[in-house]
């Protein structure tokens, strides 16, 4: 366990470990674990400009006013958008691209208090376009200003790292796959959907984690009897770890040319989701470790099995269903 001290001690560091003027974007930041994350990230960076997304004018309102009562030298910017949608995530990124030249974070938390089975009037299953399909295609098209980052070049994507399941290869959308089985589908389908991205961008950092339970009103559209004995991860905490996976040299790219805040008294690289030490790609759990054993092994059968490839080849094969000749980044 990555200890809550070494957490906040690390992000302390941020000011000066880091350079001024980080470019950051917080996807579904509007609410619960992306606005608590960043809060925090305000909190610490140095003279940042950060961008946050989502879909309420009011919440972004309150809530940029509290990033500059945090960072009065940093700048804070709202752009309005539905990311459940693959062509408003294409005209979200071509308003970034056409502001930045480069990018630090990427963090990606945008979701739905639902479980239910609707579809997006693209015809992807809602639960899955907000959790893979959109933040693939941000992620794809966000790539090149990662690129030129000189210094920090990161993505944090919030689900289930470390939760990865069995892969339904025949309903990849999740359309019918059994509730209590859609947590370790669409996180496998993540997971492996980053591997395939990680390939190609060593200089970039990649981590999918599992924040715990976090009380958010998410909570709210949740049965009851699926909060039984949970332990409730803080608010307060869940923004602080998020930012140390934002942050730290725990999770450094495979080519190993940025590395983050240095590592803390006792800390070390974490194992990668493929189980090498410092691979790139880190699924992730609460406490800020790495996955079971038993859960690398999973993946690892998946990857020797093609899978990876085949989720590749239906993300893109749906991409250009929706997009057509624009599917391209």
């Amino acid at each position: 366990m990555v200890a809550l001290s070494t957490v906040q001690a690390s992000n302390a560091l941020i000011k000066t470990a880091l350079p001024a003027g980080l470019v950051a974007i917080f996807v579904g930041a509007t609410s619960g674990i992306g606005e608590v994350s960043v809060k925090t990230f305000a909190k610490y960076a140095n003279k940042p400009r950060v961008y946050i997304v989502g879909r309420s004018q009011d919440a972004a309102d309150r809530i940029l006013a509290e990033c500059y009562r945090l960072n009065p030298r940093g700048e804070f910017h709202f752009i309005r958008s539905d990311v459940g949608l693959i062509r408003n995530v294409d005209k979200l990124c071509a308003e970034i691209n056409g502001k930045e030249k480069s990018l630090n974070l990427l963090f990606l938390s945008a979701g739905q208090p639902s479980l239910d089975r609707a579809q997006t009037p693209e015809k992807l299953h809602l639960i899955a376009a907000l959790n893979y399909y959109s933040r693939i295609r941000i992620i794809t098209n966000l790539l090149p200003l990662l690129q030129r980052a000189s210094s920090l070049r990161r993505i944090v994507t919030v689900g289930g790292g470390t939760k990865e399941g069995e892969l339904d290869l025949s309903d990849l959308q999740a359309n019918k796959v059994p509730l209590p089985e859609i947590r370790g589908h669409l996180t496998s389908l993540v997971t492996l959907g980053l591997e395939a991205v990680a390939r190609t961008v060593p200089d970039i950092s990649i981590v999918h984690d599992y924040p715990g339970t976090v009380k958010t009103p998410f909570l709210d559209h949740m049965p009851e009897d699926m909060l039984k004995n949970v332990e409730f991860v803080p608010l307060d905490e869940c923004g602080e770890r998020h930012v140390y996976l934002a942050t730290s040299a725990e999770y450094p790219p495979r080519d190993g040319t940025e590395a983050g805040v240095p590592l803390q008294t006792g800390a070390q690289v974490s194992m990668g989701s493929n189980g090498e030490v410092g691979s790139g790609l880190y699924s992730i759990d609460q406490d800020g470790e790495s996955a079971s054993l038993e859960t690398l092994k999973l993946l690892a059968d998946m990857r020797n099995e093609g899978i990876v490839d085949r989720v590749w080849e239906h993300t893109d094969g749906e991409f250009k269903r929706i997009l057509g000749a624009d599917a391209q980044p």
